[in-house]
């Protein structure tokens, strides 16, 4: 079992170091939560649709000016220090937690056309690093949200996602989706926000106040700058491409492919590029009827839609590991809801959904079974959570 630091904590080490280390006070301190993707794998950079969770894990970040001609970060967790500036995009040497902050600044003083300068930064963190709760993001959140406060920048809060997204783009190499910082800026209390990645239309979805979630981590790290990930978004654009030859109206993106269609034309593109398009289009179509049965309160519907995207993963994105797919059997040989892996993959964690009664009883028998596999994995209950906002 996981220790879990609550929020209050992580403020006060994010606090507490700033007074120590910096002096003083600071003038903003931002709270930005972490995510569970729960349907909707690999669709937002194909201008598809998820649903989505911030979770009560986070990240706090603390800021105020300073009188120096440079931005000092400290991170606390990792007990490093870093000096950077936002008057070019190179990165930060040896230290790409700091370069996740200064290609955040970078952008963020580009589109305002406000200096970036001049100030002092801690923050501490209660989500695992490489674990698939997407920390990276939280990171880019907290840190874009502190200093437009602090610097009372007027910038809207999709807008303060595609620049997060635009620096890790460009400053990381990952060239992710939207899904990450979406979430962690519109994440709403006790339940999920449904996606549209072609609109960037949010809404709500509500869960039943009877269903929990269980994050289990059996600790494959996942780095998506050194995975396939950038290679499955390429075979992504490859199936793309080749549908828009194939079929009568114009395919700008996979989530103009309906699964019928589909179904009709895929032997006729790459095996690859099937397999890859085979597992988004079917995920948002899960993602369709997992909104569908969120409203009919069908929540036995909406588990096995969980378990049918994680066999899409093994089958056709072929980006579980064994490690991931073990939790998902224990899962569902404890009587779980629904399992399937959260996020990029490649590693990174599972997400196992319950009702709230069954969580004791699915997290002994998944711990043992696993055992047995010697996997020793951390179990996180958690809990929706509301988005990134301001504490002080």
């Amino acid at each position: 079992m996981f220790f879990q630091e609550d929020k209050q904590s992580i403020i006060d080490n994010a606090f507490n170091a700033y007074t120590d280390l910096i002096g003083g006070k600071p003038f903003t301190i931002a709270w930005a939560p972490g995510r569970i993707e729960v349907l909707g794998n690999h669709t937002d950079y194909n201008a598809g649709t998820a649903l989505s969770a911030a979770i009560d894990l986070g990240l706090c970040f603390c800021m105020a000016p300073s009188s120096q001609s440079y931005i000092r970060a400290i991170a606390i967790d990792l007990e490093r220090t870093a000096y950077l500036n936002t008057f070019d995009d190179l990165k930060v040497p040896g230290a790409k937690w700091a370069t996740y902050i200064k290609g955040v600044f970078y952008h963020l003083q580009r589109h305002t056309k406000q200096t970036i300068d001049e100030v002092n930064c801690t923050f501490s963190s209660s989500i695992p690093i490489g674990g698939g709760l997407s920390s990276s993001a939280a990171l880019e959140v907290a840190a874009a949200t502190a200093v437009t406060s602090l610097l009372s920048l007027n910038v809207e809060p999709k807008e303060i996602a595609k620049i997060c997204q635009k620096a890790e783009h460009q400053f990381i190499g990952t060239n992710c989706g939207l899904l990450d910082q979406i979430t962690s800026i519109f994440g709403r209390e006790n339940g999920l926000i449904h996606t549209d990645f072609q609109t960037l239309e949010i809404s709500d979805v509500t869960l039943p106040p009877d269903i929990d979630f269980l994050v289990v981590n059996p600790h494959v790290e996942h780095n998506l700058a050194d995975s396939p990930y950038n290679e499955r978004r390429e075979c992504c654009e490859h199936a793309t491409k080749q549908l828009n030859e194939l079929l009568p109206y114009p395919v700008n993106t996979l989530s103009d492919v309906s699964l019928e269609d589909f179904e009709q034309v895929k032997h006729k593109i790459d095996k690859y590029a099937a397999q890859r398009a085979t597992h988004i289009i079917g995920e948002i179509d899960r993602v369709a009827k997992g909104v569908q049965a969120a409203k009919l309160g069908d929540m036995e519907a909406f588990g096995e839609l969980l378990y049918q995207s994680h066999q899409s993963s093994i089958d056709n994105f072929e980006n579980s590991c064994p490690e991931l797919d073990h939790v998902v059997n224990a899962a569902r040989n404890a009587g779980a809801l629904g399992a399937r892996l959260s996020g990029g993959g490649f590693g990174g964690v599972v997400i196992v959904m319950m009702y709230a009664d069954r969580m004791q009883t699915v997290m002994n028998d998944m711990e043992e079974e696993l055992f047995h596999l010697d996997i020793h994995p951390d179990l996180i209950r958690t809990t929706p959570s509301a988005g990134a906002h301001i504490i002080l």
